[in-house]
């Protein structure tokens, strides 16, 4: 699975927090820690300040502090494209672009800037709601897939490049569980098979006793589903490890040997060896 590592997100109160003090050496430390289990060519650190002033200068400091700790791709995050696409030029490589969507003119802003040769190995995360909101049911996230999809294939996007978020919401207040995220995962799955399926994964459990244990369950059921790529936390050892269990058994693993490389690596399991 790819990982779009989370913790340098100012959503996240500690985070948040260190923004606003403008503690270098707690966001150095965050970056470092993810860094060193994360595979630096496939995998992201995601970089969102959470502020509205000085979001670009903001977001150069924080870039600057990541690259200062690792070589790491970086999905610069923010619901202003624009901000996304100025912060592209303060990564010493190609990252994501996190996030476009269906909303205004956002596709039309970002696809044109990815479409440009020196841009081609950049990758984006598409989140399937419009102008109407949050689509209530399958049919209506699919529609607007399809549209953005329509889009890409005009721009010359390839599938390959897109990491398509299904938009996961939080399962205490859903009456059908989680039945509507996955009928759309496998929509993707048959019809646009180069895509890659992700999402925040912790956005499962918010307002639930014991997150940890119910975003674990769910990554296993998305990976089965054709989940390929996560916003998550890659310091949590066990959801790493059920990871790399998942893709065993979904038989993506050959003959187990990233399990078992991953597990003597200490990613996960004890940490005493």
């Amino acid at each position: 699975m790819i990982i779009i590592a989370e913790k340098i997100n100012g959503s996240i109160p500690s985070m948040g927090k260190a923004i606003a003090a403008h503690d270098e050496a707690w966001i150095k430390d965050v970056a470092k820690k993810e860094a060193d289990v994360l595979d630096q060519d496939r995998d992201f650190i995601d970089c969102c300040t959470s502020v509205e002033e000085n979001e670009l200068e903001t977001m150069h400091w924080m870039i600057d502090l990541i690259q200062s700790q690792c070589d790491n791709k970086i999905a610069v995050d923010s619901p202003n494209p624009q901000i996304c696409l100025d912060a592209m030029k303060f990564c010493k490589r190609p990252g994501m672009i996190n996030s476009v969507s269906g909303e205004g003119n956002k596709i039309d802003l970002v696809f044109p800037v990815l479409a440009k040769p020196e841009n081609k190995d950049w990758d984006v995360m598409a989140l399937l709601c419009d102008d109407t909101g949050i689509p209530k049911s399958a049919a209506d996230r699919i529609r607007v897939l399809n549209n953005i999809m329509a889009k890409a294939k005009e721009y010359g996007i390839a599938e390959s490049r897109i990491h398509i978020d299904p938009l996961i919401e939080m399962l205490c207040t859903s009456e059908e569980g989680i039945a509507l995220v996955l009928e759309v995962m496998d929509y993707i799955k048959e019809h646009y098979p180069q895509a890659h399926i992700s999402g925040a994964v912790s956005n499962i459990s918010f307002n639930l006793p014991y997150r940890k244990i119910i975003n674990q369950a769910f990554t296993v059921v998305c990976i089965q589903h054709g989940m390929d790529s996560g916003v998550l936390d890659p310091l949590n050892r066990d959801l790493r490890g059920s990871i790399y269990a998942a893709e065993a058994l979904k038989g993506d693993d050959f003959y187990c040997m990233e399990y078992i490389g991953a597990q003597r690596e200490g990613i996960f399991g004890p940490v005493d060896k």
